[in-house]
């Protein structure tokens, strides 16, 4: 297929989540492009936003290093993690690379760009916003804790998370992919701290939210202490649906399988367990709920199958497209 006739798929998201999604999705004939989260503000990627003014660069790393297609000591050296005992330990080759390279252009979108064409990235790779911003947290108790990566410690239940400044504008670029796209993919990831915060700059919350494309939603396999405790997966729906006032995803794509139940122990150690699915719920949302079995074991860790989800999402474009 040629570029003005692949199927366009937009994926929202950051952490741990969406480079996993991505590298199962760029093996199919796809038009790609991944929005990316700018709230992180600890380990190497909140020294480097600090220190020289830029948005945190190691959600974009994670995500340019799942799309490119180099070789793999170069997306190695890419990665790598210096471990010294001066200034630079902590942080990742690839974060200072994309600092520099902000530097050199003058712009974060720019420095993107230029380090997709270096790494032949299969796509485009987007920040949320083009300046960083920090991610707010009403707990239930009506304190606030600020900074991304101070929330899930709080100790606290979450009433609502918000943006500072309000008005942060996404880039023209991205309201554009968001109205081409045929499929928009929101997941899977941390869902205060990765998925919200993209959402929540408002114009391009509000283009998701009228898209003309089928909007789908990964649930996360486990909960998350400190931010999803004891959530079902419509309890995440509801959190999305609150903070955008409006109901506006076609789908959810859940978990069937069974969990082992070692992995369950260490997963109770971590305050974390199984998302439970409660179909009934999710149908009254008015949702497609397509329930397979995504989750893959690998050592102690559950990550969503990168290869079954891509498979998935392929298939429900595919349908789209057809249409």
């Amino acid at each position: 297929m040629t570029m003005e006739t692949q199927p366009r798929i937009v994926i929202i998201g950051g952490g741990t989540g969406l480079p996993v999604l991505l590298r199962g999705l760029k093996k199919y004939d796809l038009d790609i492009t991944a929005i990316v989260t700018v709230a992180d503000d600890g380990g190497s990627s909140g020294r480097l936003r600090n220190e020289m003014q830029i948005p945190p660069p190691g959600d974009i790393r994670n995500v340019l290093a799942a799309l490119s297609d180099v070789e793999p000591l170069v997306e190695e050296m890419f990665q790598h993690r210096f471990k010294t005992a001066n200034e630079l330990s902590g942080h990742s080759l690839g974060n200072l690379i994309l600092a520099a390279m902000t530097s050199i252009t003058g712009n974060f979108s720019h420095a993107i760009q230029e380090m997709s064409r270096v790494l032949n990235v299969r796509g485009k790779v987007l920040p949320a916003a083009n300046r960083s911003v920090i991610l707010n947290a009403e707990m239930d108790d009506g304190s606030i804790v600020s900074g991304e990566s101070k929330i899930p410690y709080s100790g606290k239940r979450i009433k609502r998370v918000y943006l500072d400044p309000k008005n942060v504008q996404p880039l023209p670029e991205t309201i554009q992919e968001i109205r081409q796209a045929d499929l928009i993919v929101i997941g899977p990831g941390s869902l205060y701290t990765s998925i919200l915060p993209n959402l929540l700059v408002e114009e391009l919350g509000k283009e998701v939210s009228k898209a003309k494309a089928k909007k789908v939603y990964i649930c996360n396999l486990m909960t998350q202490a400190g931010e999803t405790l004891n959530f079902t997966a419509s309890d995440h729906i509801k959190a999305i649906y609150d903070h955008m006032n409006c109901a506006f995803l076609d789908m959810i794509l859940i978990n069937n399988d069974d969990i082992p139940e070692d992995i369950e122990l260490k997963y109770k150690e971590e305050r974390a367990r199984p998302v439970q699915f409660d179909f009934d719920l999710l149908e009254e949302l008015g949702l497609e709920v397509i329930s397979e079995k995504i989750a893959n074991l690998e050592g102690d860790v559950i990550r969503h199958d990168t290869r079954k989800v891509a498979e998935i999402l392929y298939s429900l474009i595919l349908n789209e497209t057809k249409r």
